[in-house]
């Protein structure tokens, strides 16, 4: 294990390792980049990282950080795709435990072992916004992406891209699974999580995404990460 003191603004490269990784935040927030996704590691949540994966990290709020490496032997853990991990009081005084240096070799195989066991999965990361392949959809996506706090609708957008909205709404189910609205309330959430991981207040950072009332993004935030904005803050 690896414990660590974070600046804002560290960055490391894309890298691989051969092993599985607990990427957690004690009291930073990082952004982990795996090639298609972003996902922001709160403090008190950390991200399962399986062995091989492609990922490059940002701090974006200083603090202390970890990194366990898992062995794949004799792991029970099976999940193949980056997963958020649920930091509960038991599992972050394991970890505590097995990052000590006066932690004894008789006992660190038990504790791994019991730690693993008690990992559950959390939808803590970042709300997933497909990108779409086709050149309509695909300009509105990009400039959404750019600026969250887009207003225009679909009959709007159509203007710009050649397209009625019934065509566009067809497409946007296709390509993205979702519709546009919740696509973008999607990609607005995600702009909004750095921001609140700052310390950027739920109302600047509402405006900043798009919506003219805190209460309307508090509850589009919950729908979408079952959490309130005010627990993502610095």
């Amino acid at each position: 294990m690896r414990h660590s003191q974070v600046d804002r603004g560290t960055r490391f490269a894309a890298h691989r390792h051969p092993h599985h990784l607990i990427v957690g935040a004690a009291s930073a927030t990082v952004a982990v980049h795996t090639g298609d996704r972003d996902r922001l590691v709160p403090p008190a949540q950390a991200l399962w990282l399986p062995t091989g994966t492609s990922h490059a990290v940002e701090v974006l709020h200083p603090g202390d950080s970890y990194v366990v490496a898992v062995g794949t032997e004799r792991c029970p853990i099976d999940w193949a795709e980056p997963t958020g991990i649920r930091i509960t009081p038991l599992v972050r005084e394991l970890i505590a435990y097995l990052g000590h240096e006066a932690c004894p070799d008789r006992t660190r195989a038990g504790a791994e072992s019991v730690l693993l066991d008690l990992l559950e999965p959390t939808s803590g990361a970042s709300p997933p916004a497909p990108l779409p392949s086709d050149p309509r959809i695909r300009a509105i996506a990009d400039a959404l992406l750019a600026n969250p706090a887009d207003q225009r609708d679909l009959a709007a957008w159509g203007h710009g891209v050649g397209a009625g909205v019934r065509t566009l709404t067809r497409l946007f189910a296709a390509e993205t699974g979702m519709s546009f609205a919740r696509w973008r309330t999607h990609v607005r959430i995600r702009a909004a999580l750095p921001r609140l991981a700052r310390g950027d207040s739920v109302g600047a950072t509402a405006r900043a995404v798009g919506y003219r009332k805190p209460g309307a993004f508090s509850e589009a935030f919950f729908r979408v990460t079952g959490q309130s904005p005010s627990g993502y803050r610095s």
